[in-house]
């Protein structure tokens, strides 16, 4: 099911009547709603249940590496910035010792299907202690032989050397942050990476044999306009990656304190944002790329285009895969684990990180753990942002008649089409797509709205 090479053009009213605040729904419930009260004993008690699930059954795992050199100022990430290097050291040594309480808790289940380090910026950790964490994390964990092994890299701060060991360790995916290729943006955000530095890293990549390169951009940037866009996606479509993801800019500024420092008087309006992703996709499509759920893009012959095509793919916390496992542990601060039917976060701040795990507890802040009535809408959603598509059974249209009711005026507008029990996005809906699955979202009529981003 290939997708067609043009998304329609939303009328003002279109865009005006749906661009409202809501979740992005890389978690269901959404992080608003856990709660301070799901604590150490309670995560420590999901970890059992995940470790009950047998030897055999594999594990997803994430590695939170926090350290950046400067900040990038549209940044949402939890992040510590540093010069110093040697500020990973101690950070290491208590996401091991984390990990051995973990690994305490899951009994013989210790293969994994998937590895994911993500930041912060994981490449500023130096070479000695890139292969200190991957050494003591082999220690207690096994990889599959066909796991997907993937890295989060700023080609600016990213050696050749440092990509040559991370191969060479396993790692066999890697994601560059490069967001928009133009000067005046990249002054204004605080992200200068010049596009011959990121050439020669995605070369020396596949040079290396990594199976898989993506790139993250960001569309909704201050100054970032038609022609200065269109110029960054030339350069990028130049140099062919395997995978493009192209996120939309949360500006929450009483939330992200930081993104004050940018010009919100520069920051384009909701029409010719809209503008800049229809043309991603136009130019990414038209180059051969498979549109992949909301926001990605993948090659035809990448394994996210085939999942798409029979319906089956899967969404975590690092984003869409096919790989993803029933259970994800993370490990350090703010890490996500959801493990058990439950979510489960890290605390933030680095010295109550250190304190809790060299107290031998697990340092989590908040959760919540899922009703049966969550399992099924995540299920629900999941599909919806994944593959535009969910068949709800005779059960679930039963169960969903109020949200099928509220589901009609979407309909009247062409974002859905409903046969039977099976909804399906239409290539209008795409774009609002957030929209469609909010109607199926049971906590967000209370939610503090100011909490989300624009869906437009």
């Amino acid at each position: 099911m290939v997708a067609p090479l043009q998304i329609p053009t939303p009328s003002e009213e279109l865009m005006r009547r749906y661009d409202v605040a809501g979740p992005r729904y890389t978690s269901y419930p959404t992080a608003p709603e856990w709660k301070h009260d799901f604590g150490t004993e309670h995560y420590a008690e999901r970890l059992d249940v995940a470790g009950a699930a047998g030897a055999e059954e594999p594990l997803s795992l994430y590695v939170h590496l926090p350290f950046c050199r400067s900040l990038c100022w549209y940044c949402g990430c939890n992040v510590v910035i540093s010069q110093d290097r040697s500020a990973a050291d101690v950070y290491i040594d208590h996401v091991l010792r984390e990990l051995e309480q973990v690994v305490e808790r899951l009994g013989h289940r210790r293969k994994l299907s998937q590895v994911h380090w993500g930041g912060g910026t994981p490449t500023f950790l130096n070479e000695a202690q890139l292969e200190r964490l991957w050494s003591g994390l082999n220690r207690h964990l096994s990889l599959l032989p066909d796991a997907e092994v993937a890295i989060e890299v700023h080609p600016a701060v990213t050696s050749r050397e440092q990509l040559s060991l991370l191969r060479d360790l396993g790692f066999n995916r890697v994601s560059m942050g490069l967001q928009d290729f133009n000067p005046k943006v990249q002054e204004v955000t605080n992200r200068h990476q010049p596009f011959e530095q990121t050439r020669g890293l995605l070369e020396h990549a596949r040079e290396l044999g990594f199976s898989g390169v993506n790139f993250d951009l960001i569309y909704g940037l201050p100054y970032q306009t038609p022609e200065s866009w269109e110029h960054t996606l030339r350069q990028v479509l130049s140099l062919r990656p395997d995978r493009l993801a192209v996120y939309s800019f949360a500006f929450i500024p009483d939330v992200l304190k930081h993104q004050k420092r940018m010009p919100a008087e520069a920051l384009p309006d909701a029409r010719t944002k809209l503008g800049l992703f229809r043309s991603a996709w136009a130019a990414f499509v038209e180059a051969g790329y498979r549109p992949i759920g909301m926001d990605h893009f993948a090659v035809p012959e990448d394994e996210l285009s085939r999942a798409q095509e029979r319906r089956s793919l899967g969404r975590n916390f690092q984003g869409y895969t096919v790989k993803a496992a029933s259970d994800v542990v993370a490990l350090g601060a703010t890490g996500i684990s959801d493990v058990g039917g439950a979510y489960a976060q890290n605390v933030r701040a680095l010295p109550y990180y250190y304190e809790r795990v060299r107290e031998g507890r697990f340092a989590t802040e908040r959760g919540i753990q899922l009703t049966d009535d969550d399992r099924r809408r995540r299920a629900l959603i999941t599909q919806l942002m994944c593959n535009f598509w969910v068949d709800l059974g005779e059960d679930g249209t039963r169960d969903f008649a109020l949200e099928l009711e509220r589901l009609k005026p979407l309909e009247d507008d062409g974002l859905v089409r409903r046969e039977g029990s099976q909804l399906e996005v239409t290539p209008l809906g795409r774009l609002f797509v957030r929209n469609v699955a909010m109607v199926f979202d049971a906590y967000l009529r209370r939610a503090e709205r100011s909490r989300f981003s624009r869906t437009v």
